[in-house]
């Protein structure tokens, strides 16, 4: 596969909702170490949302996205549902009017929703945050064409920032209040983003 289009976002997102089955309570336990608890609960709404969200018939692959975008945005008033809508409208942007996009753009739009992100929140790259994650996977999926390899170098990009971002500290969020106490702890939205293209990858 080569292009992505309506039926492989639908695809990523029953995948996600049903990762989130098990990893709401892990994701929450991470947070709970740094904020208030409730990351895995808020994602699993957002994601079941963008799951359960209907798709026009008529809809192209920009069209899907904006209407992900809305999900996401009502699913929660948490400044994580606001990034997720963020990024999914960037993804709108770039894929409207058409009814799949190259593989080969998939790195280049999450380097786009990766800046959005960054402008819409406040946070910048190294400060610990998903961003990170994001970056990871942005820059390791650049020139990949096949469907299986994305999915593969993703989880693989993901889990290695996951990993290098562990033995530094958070530098913002309500997390940066533990300063190096978050030194040797998982950012909660570095863990779940891996954990679920981890999912995608093994699907």
């Amino acid at each position: 596969m080569s292009d992505f289009g309506i039926n492989e976002v639908k695809w990523a997102a029953t995948v996600s909702a049903r990762a989130m089955v098990g990893l709401e309570q892990e994701l929450n336990d991470a947070d709970a170490k740094l904020g208030d608890g409730d990351t895995g609960g808020m994602l699993a709404r957002v994601i079941g949302a963008l799951d359960g969200a209907t798709i026009a018939a008529d809809a192209d692959l920009g069209a899907a996205f904006s209407t992900y975008a809305r999900a996401a945005a009502t699913a929660t008033g948490s400044s994580l549902g606001t990034l997720f809508a963020t990024a999914l409208m960037t993804f709108a942007k770039e894929t409207k009017g058409r009814s799949s996009a190259p593989i080969t753009e998939l790195g280049p739009m999450l380097g786009k929703a990766r800046d959005t992100m960054m402008a819409r929140g406040g946070a910048k790259l190294g400060d610990k945050t998903v961003l990170d994650g994001l970056d990871a996977v942005a820059a390791a999926l650049e020139g990949i064409s096949g469907g299986s390899d994305a999915r593969n170098k993703a989880a693989a990009a993901a889990l290695v920032a996951l990993d290098e971002y562990r033995g530094k500290p958070n530098k913002i969020g309500r997390a940066r209040m533990f300063a190096d106490a978050t030194i040797g702890m998982d950012d909660p939205g570095m863990l779940a983003f891996a954990k679920l293209c981890g999912a995608l990858a093994q699907d």
